[in-house]
């Protein structure tokens, strides 16, 4: 029988209160408010932190507080990464964002999913599916990208947003539902 982190990151119905993910959040919200106590110039604090706490440090990414998130292991930067504050990263799937991609602040980036009929979403399982954006992506501030969502290449998501399904590349896309609304040519 596979165990609940296993069952988790393989987007599986997993139970998140298990001993060992209680320990993993654990973990991940205590190394959170480390780095987020840390001054703006403690530089080297900061990388030890996050190179720790994530499952792929990139190029030097450069978070701003306040961040969170609910393991780390699960969040993957593929080069430059800046995020502005007040992220929430809901890390249950895998959250993996590409090379001199910008983020707004305000953003919420939500793996989680949780069963839609009460009598089992009281049972505390839950399963989870991967977030994907591509590089020389910008999202403006507020916005929430839902679970399995992936975002091409050099799009834009304008402020406000909330992505319920795919972007492809070179677009500029908002609204709650997020909507493509004109293609961006290089």
């Amino acid at each position: 029988m596979a165990d609940e982190k296993n069952k988790m990151v393989n987007g599986e119905i997993y139970n998140p209160e298990c001993d060992e993910l209680v320990k993993a959040r654990h973990r991940a919200k205590e190394l959170c408010i480390k780095y987020n106590q840390l001054l703006p110039t403690q530089k080297t604090e900061k990388e030890n932190i996050l190179k720790s706490l994530l499952a792929k440090y990139g190029n030097n990414p450069h978070i701003e507080p306040n961040f969170f998130c609910d393991y780390g292991f699960n969040i993957e930067f593929d080069g430059f990464v800046y995020i502005n504050h007040n992220s929430v990263f809901l890390d249950c799937a895998k959250i993996k964002i590409g090379n001199n991609t910008f983020i707004g602040p305000n953003c919420g980036f939500y793996t989680a999913i949780h069963p839609i009929k009460a009598q089992e979403r009281i049972k505390g399982l839950e399963s989870a599916k991967p977030i994907i954006i591509g590089s020389e992506v910008w999202i403006g501030g507020n916005v929430t990208i839902l679970p399995g969502v992936t975002i091409g290449n050099k799009s834009v998501i304008g402020a406000g947003s909330v992505v319920t399904k795919d972007i492809p590349p070179n677009v500029v896309a908002f609204g709650n539902p997020c909507k493509i609304i004109k293609t961006i040519d290089d």
